[in-house]
């Protein structure tokens, strides 16, 4: 036998351990190459490790290539590698625990011939980020390690780490390797022979699709423009894209976003019919992922010449769809689209159609969720707005003012009159009972002990209860209350051991004040709840002819709710296209309705309820329009945009239910009536008109008063009507008969 047969004969290492022999048969052959080719096309990663200190011994060809790892047949023994030096997130302890998970199931399979095929740690995957030299950024891998080729034994075979576990009395099946099995593991004690394999497959493009999806989805996703930074940084890396267009189509115009340094920019909006037969229309058309190969061969329209002027010579488009309601089966409606440009041809190919298509769910997701999460309790008949500007930040745009111009206010008020005076009353009231029962304590210790001290401090107790006689200041419901605290409370439990007497005084005391206030509060109980149903009474009417109302023409309504209810309304084609002057003066005749039914819900209540409260309704009018603007800073949806009719409207608004009769110095509000203040006499022409309506359909009476106002900080020129508000019929036939 020749020397060269021998040396054939003799073979090759096997990287997976072993001798390959080489034979001349041409079909072994033919197998030995395929082989080979398999290791080195193969898109799995694979290498051979050392178990205890997990040195690199062979890697096929694509762990070297994405690693940069040089090896001759494999081999890589000899240099030295710690596998997961390789790696940017795998921990000491993350090693150990992998190792000793591995290292369980041989030991219950060598030493205790417990073997289980259910169990799948031979099957967890990993996910670890690799350092790639082919790459600029680090490659996502998924690995597996490979631990049955392993064998091992005991250094000192009397030590059993498990030999409280009964291992080899419990049946088979029954036996689970447990985590803290692996924690017992003495490491030292165990001599382990063969190699791991360690298997991975590069799964960076569905990790990042993974962190795509998990960004979008979460609540305000993409809002923020540091997640939208994350977003747009992946999105390029995911496409080997360059930018990233936003395109938002609002009626008939489209507006184009794109991004520098990931800052997003507005460049320009263009007419919707501008981009006919334009490769975004036949997208989303198509409603599909759609791939522009070369731009420049297919050119036609000035919105995308511009593109080929910047440098754009590939596209994908995205186009996002979402259903219009929870049907199944409603329409859907383009929300937007998601470009990406490429400075190169062709660029984009079926994979990247199959991660954009992966993505749509998502997008869509974040679309909706952002248009129904960033404006919580918006005004439906402004919504679309805020909608509108909900799915322009959802591409982490910045923030455009939401802004209704020409819009025509609407302001009334139902005011509480004397509600203030009537409230100081309930709190002097209040305050006497309390100072009251402090003196009855002092009284009753001071007959078991007739102390100066005593005598003193009940002087004082009368002394502050005949101030409180005159009358009480905004801050005597906190000072009083505080000062029977420093000077009486402190000495109750003292007190109580003086005599029974003083023991029951003490008790009475404490239990009047036991509440969540701390104090007697009784008569303020009275009137917090007489102003709460008032208020609940008031707003349950306005809210039912809110109804009616919108259905002439939806218009923005807020109410407020303090001492009494004001509304106010703003209506105009900016907040509704359809809206018209007839609209408007069917809503202003409305407006007017309302407040008499407020009215009538108040006299009823007064008729049922022994209270001095009555209740007062003005109707602020002013013809020229008013600009609204949604401020963030602030808690009110609209303040006005600020000039000076604006500031005009707004000062008399704040003042007007306190204003005066310029002659009697009354006041222009009166309890049971509506008073309307208005500027000019074209003003008065169109509300004397709606006056007599009111009349003609029992509303008020025909007798009308009227006067000028006081001026409201240099504001003059304001006059009032005022007319009585009827009682409904029945009411008044209710009070014939009684």
């Amino acid at each position: 036998m020749s020397t060269s047969n021998h040396h054939n004969q003799q073979g090759t290492v096997d990287p997976a351990g072993g001798d390959r022999t080489l034979l001349t048969n041409p079909v072994k052959q033919a197998n030995t190459n395929w082989l080979n080719r398999l290791q080195q096309h193969s898109k799995l990663l694979m290498a051979l490790v050392e178990p205890n200190h997990f040195t690199l011994q062979y890697a096929n060809e694509s762990f070297c290539r994405i690693t940069g790892i040089t090896a001759l047949n494999f081999n890589v023994q000899n240099q030295g590698i710690h596998l997961w030096e390789l790696f940017l997130d795998v921990d000491k302890t993350l090693q150990e625990k992998l190792y000793r998970r591995h290292l369980l199931t041989v030991v219950l399979r060598d030493l205790y011939h417990i073997e289980q095929t259910c169990w799948r740690v031979l099957d967890e995957p990993m996910m670890a980020c690799l350092k790639s030299s082919s790459n600029a950024e680090p490659r996502c891998i998924q690995f597996w390690l490979r631990s049955e080729h392993l064998k091992v034994e005991r250094i000192d075979p009397q030590i059993d780490e498990f030999a409280d576990l009964g291992l080899s009395e419990l049946p088979v099946e029954q036996i689970i390797p447990q985590e803290s099995w692996e924690e017992r593991l003495q490491l030292d004690n165990y001599r382990v022979k063969g190699q791991l394999l360690w298997e991975g497959l590069d799964v960076t493009h569905q990790e990042i699709i993974r962190r795509l999806i998990n960004l979008l989805i979460e609540r305000d996703s993409v809002l923020r423009p540091d997640k939208f930074q994350v977003f747009n940084q992946q999105m390029r890396s995911l496409f080997r894209a360059e930018n990233i267009l936003l395109l938002r189509v609002k009626r008939q115009e489209v507006k184009l976003f794109t991004n520098e340094d990931d800052r997003v920019m507005q460049t320009k909006v263009y007419p919707l019919e501008s981009l006919q037969n334009s490769h975004f229309i036949r997208a989303a058309q198509a409603n599909s992922v759609y791939r522009v190969p070369n731009l420049c061969s297919d050119c036609q329209t000035e919105f995308e010449q511009n593109l080929v002027n910047d440098g754009v010579r590939s596209l994908l488009l995205i186009p996002l769809l979402v259903s219009t309601s929870e049907a199944e089966e409603s329409p859907k409606q383009l929300m937007g689209m998601v470009g990406l440009t490429s400075t190169h041809p062709n660029n984009f190919d079926q994979l990247d159609i199959s991660h954009a298509e992966a993505l749509i769910p998502a997008l869509a997701s974040a679309l909706r969720q952002a248009a129904q999460g960033q404006f919580n309790h918006i005004h439906p008949s402004v919504e679309w707005r805020f909608l509108e500007e909900a799915e322009r930040r959802s591409w982490g745009l910045p923030p455009e003012p939401i802004i209704f111009t020409n819009v025509h206010p609407m302001y009334g008020i139902s005011d509480i009159r004397g509600s203030s005076d009537e409230r100081n009353r309930s709190i002097q009231a209040d305050l006497l009972a309390q100072f009251n029962l402090a003196v009855g304590v002092v009284d009753a210790v001071y007959q078991n002990q007739e102390l100066p001290f005593l005598e003193q401090l009940r002087l004082d107790l009368l002394a502050y209860m005949e101030r409180l006689n005159k009358g009480v200041m905004v801050d005597a419901e906190v000072t009083a209350v505080q000062y029977l605290r420093t000077n009486l409370e402190i000495y109750f439990d003292y007190f109580r051991q003086c005599s029974e007497e003083a023991e029951k005084a003490v008790n009475t005391y404490k239990q009047a004040c036991t509440n969540d206030h701390q104090c007697v509060y009784v008569a303020r109980d009275r009137y917090d709840k007489m102003i709460h149903e008032i208020n609940n009474r008031l707003r349950e009417t306005w809210e039912r002819w809110q109804v009616r109302m919108q259905q002439i023409i939806p218009h923005y309504c807020d109410l407020d709710l303090t001492d009494g209810m004001d509304h106010m309304i703003y209506v105009g084609a900016s907040i509704n296209p359809q809206f018209t002057l007839f609209h408007l003066h069917c809503l202003r005749y409305e407006q007017l309705r309302a407040i008499c039914d407020c009215a009538r819900t108040c006299f009823g209540l007064r008729d049922r309820y022994d209270t001095p409260l009555q209740v007062t309704h003005l109707v602020l009018v002013q013809d020229t329009t008013v600009d609204i603007f949604h401020d963030e800073q602030t808690e009110k949806l609209f303040d006005l945009r600020g000039s000076t009719r604006d500031t005009r409207y707004e000062i008399v608004k704040k003042r007007i239910d306190k204003a005066l009769d310029t002659q009697t110095q009354t006041r222009i509000t009166q309890p049971g009536m509506l008073t309307l203040v208005y500027s000019t006499q074209e003003e008065w022409n169109e509300y004397q008109q709606y006056f007599r309506y009111l009349a003609r359909e029992g509303w008020v009476d025909t007798q009308i008063q009227s006067s000028t106002v006081e001026p409201l900080q240099g504001i003059t020129g304001l006059k009032y009507a005022r007319v009585r508000i009827l009682p409904a019929p029945e009411e008044s036939a209710n009070k014939s008969e009684d």
